[in-house]
């Protein structure tokens, strides 16, 4: 449902984001770019692990599809077709 991808986007982005912040802040505090991209990728794997997975708080909203409509399994040939008619200028 649109709510629930709405809501896992959220989630991935505030915890990159905030990831991010905390990984620069330690970085430079301990002035080790390494650090700073570990906390990054455990963050991204964090949000990978909340928002990849179908979980039960992203369906709540299912959407209503419409109903299965039978057709006629015969297909219409060329010829039946109503030739189309264009607009005079």
């Amino acid at each position: 449902d649109y709510k629930g991808q709405k809501l896992a986007e959220q989630i991935f982005q505030g915890i990159i984001l905030v990831s991010a912040i905390i990984g620069f802040i330690y970085g430079y505090i301990t002035e080790q770019f390494g650090w700073t991209v570990y906390i990054v990728m455990a963050g991204f794997a964090l949000s990978c692990l909340l928002t990849l997975p179908p979980w039960p708080m992203y369906r709540r909203n299912p959407l209503k599809w419409l109903p299965v409509q039978e057709s006629g399994t015969e297909e219409k040939k060329p010829g039946d077709r109503k030739p189309k008619r264009h607009a005079k200028s």
